[in-house]
């Protein structure tokens, strides 16, 4: 949804990310920092109920989440740690961000619809991690689970824009029903990786038809586990 937005954000922050560079600020320190900064807003503006700002800032950090991807590219540090690093936190802002929301709604329970609210917040917070954890795991036994509806920035953004409304004047039956609907997102998210793992390991289990065939592997063979003459392709891990 927002893919347009992150490629233009990518480009207007070459600029800064070589000054970091030139500053001797690895793209880790970056990453580390912005998941300070998101936990810290989202912990201390959205339970205070300070949501107008809490959602601009937090955006803001959202969006700018690849400025660490754009210095590790331009110094040539791009790999398996920086990528681990930075899914690792995201998953850390993205929960301090609903559990920001959740303790919203509990501590002001006078809120419309505040039960719902708790219930969908707190269904995003959990099933936020689910979603990444059913693709990794999946691509762990080797399948490719990178299905889904919605990006991780694109539920941040929906999220954040309909309860950062409300103090503007948008009717939190609106804001409640954009969490339940990102909270149904994220469960079909996970009903698919799941189903689509269990399609691919079924077709390669023995004796289905798509199974790889048995027997000692020759030059010019297919690749396939234990085939030395061709190696796997890495993008099936």
């Amino acid at each position: 949804m927002f893919g347009r937005l992150r490629a233009a954000m990518q480009r207007l922050f070459t600029p800064p990310a070589r000054l970091l560079l030139r500053w001797g600020v690895s793209p880790d320190a970056v990453t580390v920092a912005g998941t300070v900064v998101v936990s810290a807003l989202a912990l201390s503006l959205l339970p205070t109920g300070h949501l107008l700002l809490g959602g601009v800032l937090i955006g803001l950090f959202a969006l700018a989440d690849s400025l660490d991807g754009v210095m590790a590219r331009l110094s040539g540090r791009s790999g398996p740690w920086g990528a681990f690093l930075d899914s690792t936190l995201d998953r850390i802002s993205d929960g301090a961000v609903f559990a920001g929301l959740t303790l919203w709604f509990v501590l002001h329970p006078q809120t419309p619809f505040a039960t719902w609210g708790t219930v969908a917040s707190l269904a995003c917070l959990v099933l936020g991690s689910v979603v990444p954890y059913a693709r990794a795991r999946g691509e762990s036994v080797g399948a490719n689970a990178a299905v889904g509806i919605a990006e991780r920035t694109d539920r941040l953004v929906i999220a954040l824009v309909a309860v950062a409304f409300t103090q503007i004047g948008l009717p939190w039956v609106v804001s409640v029903s954009a969490l339940s609907l990102l909270a149904l997102a994220s469960a079909i998210t996970v009903v698919q990786r799941v189903l689509t793992v269990r399609t691919q390991l079924l077709a390669r289990a023995p004796g289905s038809a798509a199974a790889p065939p048995s027997g000692p592997a020759r030059p010019g063979d297919p690749a396939r586990p234990g085939n030395p003459a061709r190696p796997a392709d890495p993008t099936e891990a």
